[in-house]
């Protein structure tokens, strides 16, 4: 039985979603980040990602984590890749070189992607969006996602999904690291092939099932 770990309002959500697709069984541990908490080592703190029994899973104290049998691994993307090259399906890799293609594609949103959307979903999550120094975070954010998403514009001008005909783990792992600058809906317009190319990804069942889970937990 695969053991996930962490919150849906988290990039655990990410994990929660390829689960979903593939249609596999799993516990989930409802692990919250310790930032959300006044104390959380206190006696009777929630789990969190500070808690004694997490720290012993993953010593970096970041969600999400998982465990498959006796594997233990972290890192949402990563362990997106692994679910996938198990479980197999449509949303996995048909050939070794399809499998090279969703590993660069997933690099290409971590390397390209994240940290600026990372930094755009901070200065939300801390309510700064309307101060001068949010304002100036977002901005800066938003003018470096411009290449790669021009390059990303370019690949679906053709296509409706990142890989073959398909909707894969390459689909997902980048949809999901832009849903963080999602609230930036101008830098979207501008990409048009995109933003439609998000919203299919946002119609499957499996994310909406897994958002229908994330809506339910304490902001």
């Amino acid at each position: 039985m695969l053991t996930i770990y962490g919150v849906y309002r988290s990039r655990a959500a990410r994990v929660y979603w390829t689960a979903e697709e593939l249609g596999i069984a799993f516990t989930s541990v409802p692990v919250i980040q310790a930032k959300r908490l006044a104390n959380p080592l206190a006696p009777d703190a929630p789990i969190n990602t500070l808690s004694p029994e997490f720290v012993a899973i993953n010593p970096m104290a970041q969600i999400p984590s998982i465990q498959d049998g006796e594997l233990v691994m972290h890192e949402s993307l990563a362990i997106n890749l692994y679910l996938v090259r198990k479980h197999g399906g449509p949303i996995s890799g048909k050939t070794v070189e399809e499998d090279g293609l969703l590993t660069m594609w997933t690099f290409w949103a971590l390397a390209e992607l994240e940290p600026h959307t990372v930094r755009i979903v901070v200065t939300y999550d801390n309510e700064h969006e309307n101060t001068d120094a949010g304002k100036a975070t977002i901005d800066v954010a938003c003018r470096s996602m411009k290449r790669p998403l021009a390059v990303l514009e370019k690949h679906l001008a053709n296509k409706e999904w990142i890989l073959g005909d398909r909707f894969t783990v390459a689909d997902l792992n980048i949809a999901e690291v832009l849903r963080y600058g999602q609230t930036q809906q101008a830098l979207f317009d501008a990409h048009p092939k995109v933003n439609a190319w998000l919203k299919r990804c946002q119609s499957r069942p499996a994310y909406l099932a897994m958002q229908a889970i994330r809506s339910k937990e304490p902001v």
